[in-house]
C-alpha cells in the first residue's frame, strides 16, 4: 500500500492540496493519507517551520504533497524557509519541471519540454555574509556527487520521455570552475549513459532567449539551482503561468509533489484557488516517483478535457469546487 503525508501549508495551500488529494484518492482509492504540517503559520505557532515531526512522517511515507507556503520579506531570526529546509533535509536533489501546451491557456500548441534543476546546492545552500557594512557575500557551491546524481535523473527521465535532446544549461564562460564541474560531470554520466549523441548545452542567457523565441525547440533541458529556478518560471509562460505550473522534489526513495504557486494570502479562503497545479503535481509523483504512468496518463488526459471543455467563465466564483468535481466526473 502506498502512503502519502500531505502537508497543506500556508494561505491556499489548505484548499488545493486537500482538492488534489481527492481527486488522487479516485486513482489510487488504497492509497494511506496522512498529514503533517510546515510553513510560517506553523512557524508562528510552534518556532519552527518544518518541525522534525513533520520530516519523520515524510520519511516514513517515503512521497508527499506540499501545498505553498508565506515567507517574510525580511529576515526574521530563526526562521528558514519550509520548502528549501524540506529539500534539503530529505535530499530532495532533483526539481522536476514540466512546461507543456494546454487548451485555451498555452500561447502556442507546440510545447512539451521538461526543466531538470539541481535542487540542493548552489547559490541556495544559504551561506551568506557581510564582509564589512558595505559589502555582502554569498557562496555558490557546486559539487560532483550532485551533478553526477541529476545526470543520472536526466539519463532516467530522457528514456521515460524518449528525448531526442538533452541541454546542459550552463555559464562557464564566466564560471569556468562551478559551471564547468557542473558541465563535464553531466556529460561524464550522459555519455556512460550511451547518450552523448543527443547532448548540447547552451548559455543560461542563451537558453533563457531561446526559451522565449522558440520553446518547440527544446526537450529536456538540465541545470543547476538559480539557473533552473529562474528558466522554469520563465518557461511556464508557455503553459499557462504559474498558476498551472506542477513540481516534483525527486530523491533516492523519496519525493514531494509541490504546486509553484505563491500561497496568494488575497483568495485564500474564497473558493478561487485552482487546483490544477497541485493535480499535476501529484500526477508527477505517480510517473516519476510510483512509476504508475497509466494513471499519470489517465490524470493528465482530465486535465486536458476539462481545459478543452469548460471555459474561464464557468471556473469564476467556485473554482475549487468546480475543477475537481469535473476532473473526478472525467476519471
Amino acid at each position: 500500500m502506498k502512503r502519502l503525508c500531505v502537508i497543506p501549508g500556508d494561505g491556499i495551500g489548505q484548499e488545493v492540496v486537500p482538492s488534489a488529494v481527492r481527486v488522487l484518492l479516485k486513482l489510487l482509492p488504497g492509497l494511506e493519507v496522512l498529514e503533517a504540517e510546515a510553513g510560517w503559520d506553523c512557524f508562528l505557532r510552534c518556532g519552527q517551520a518544518v518541525p522534525e515531526a513533520t520530516l519523520q512522517r515524510m520519511r516514513e511515507c517515503g512521497a508527499g504533497l506540499f501545498g505553498a507556503v508565506s515567507s517574510p520579506a525580511q529576515r526574521v531570526e530563526g526562521y528558514r524557509s519550509a520548502i528549501l529546509t524540506l529539500r534539503q533535509q530529505l535530499q530532495l536533489n532533483v526539481n522536476v519541471r514540466p512546461v507543456r501546451s494546454w487548451p485555451q491557456l498555452s500561447p502556442r500548441a507546440d510545447v512539451d519540454l521538461l526543466i531538470l534543476r539541481e535542487n540542493s546546492e548552489g547559490l541556495y545552500i544559504g551561506h551568506e555574509h557581510m564582509e564589512s557594512a558595505d559589502v555582502a557575500v554569498a557562496q555558490r557551491l557546486i559539487s560532483r556527487q550532485a551533478s553526477e546524481r541529476i545526470a543520472a535523473r536526466a539519463a532516467e527521465v530522457a528514456r521515460l520521455r524518449s528525448s531526442g535532446r538533452i541541454t546542459l544549461v550552463h555559464k562557464a564562460n564566466v564560471l569556468p570552475l562551478t559551471c564547468g564541474l557542473f558541465r563535464d560531470s553531466c556529460r561524464g554520466v550522459l555519455a556512460e549513459a550511451g547518450l552523448d549523441s543527443i547532448v548540447d548545452e547552451r548559455l543560461v542567457d542563451v537558453a533563457a532567449l531561446q526559451l522565449v523565441e522558440r520553446p518547440q525547440d527544446f526537450d529536456l533541458l538540465v541545470t543547476t539551482n538559480l539557473f533552473g529556478d529562474i528558466l522554469s518560471d520563465l518557461a511556464s509562460h508557455w503553459s499557462g503561468g504559474l498558476v498551472m505550473a506542477p513540481s516534483l522534489n525527486w530523491g533516492q526513495g523519496i519525493a514531494l509533489a509541490e504546486p509553484v504557486h505563491g500561497s496568494a494570502p488575497d483568495i485564500a479562503g474564497s473558493g478561487k484557488a485552482n487546483p490544477l497545479a497541485a493535480v499535476l503535481s501529484a500526477a508527477l509523483l505517480l510517473r516519476y516517483h510510483w512509476q504508475y504512468g497509466e494513471q499519470a496518463d489517465r490524470l493528465e488526459r482530465a486535465v486536458e478535457g476539462l481545459l478543452t471543455e469548460v471555459t474561464v467563465t464557468q471556473l469564476e466564483g467556485e473554482t475549487t469546487r468546480v475543477v475537481e468535481q469535473e476532473l473526478l466526473s472525467r476519471l
